[in-house]
């Protein structure tokens, strides 16, 4: 139970890695603009909230990876921390953005959370 639960949290942590650099780097590229649904217009004036959000995400991923790397007690506690912190960014973009990011983002996390915590 360990093992997958592990693996699902560096999945989460990939995934925030993979965010923070479509909105930090990608935001007004074809790329980032496809997936974000933005004219390139909107995704100029909003570039640099966008750096900003990909920060937050660059932070929950590094939290994610300390987890993975911390010794007991103290690596399930950081894991919950940050795959809660996870969900709640996720519910919230869900509610204000795209339900889509209940399913994208909230969602691994919170499975990835059940998983840390049946194998404590």
């Amino acid at each position: 139970m360990a093992t997958a639960a592990n693996i699902l949290v560096a999945v989460v942590a990939l995934a925030h890695v993979w965010f923070a650099v479509l909105e930090a780097f990608l935001w007004t590229k074809p790329l980032g603009l496809k997936i974000f649904r933005n004219t390139p217009e909107k995704a100029r004036v909003t570039a640099v909230l966008a750096m900003n959000q990909g920060l937050y995400n660059g932070f929950l991923a590094a939290g994610l990876v300390w987890g993975l790397l911390a010794a007991a007690p103290f690596a399930a506690a950081l894991k919950l921390f940050f795959l809660g912190s996870v969900v709640l960014a996720g519910t919230l973009g869900a509610l204000t953005v795209s339900s889509r990011i209940l399913v994208v983002q909230a969602l691994p996390a919170a499975v990835a959370m059940a998983l840390v915590l049946a194998s404590r």
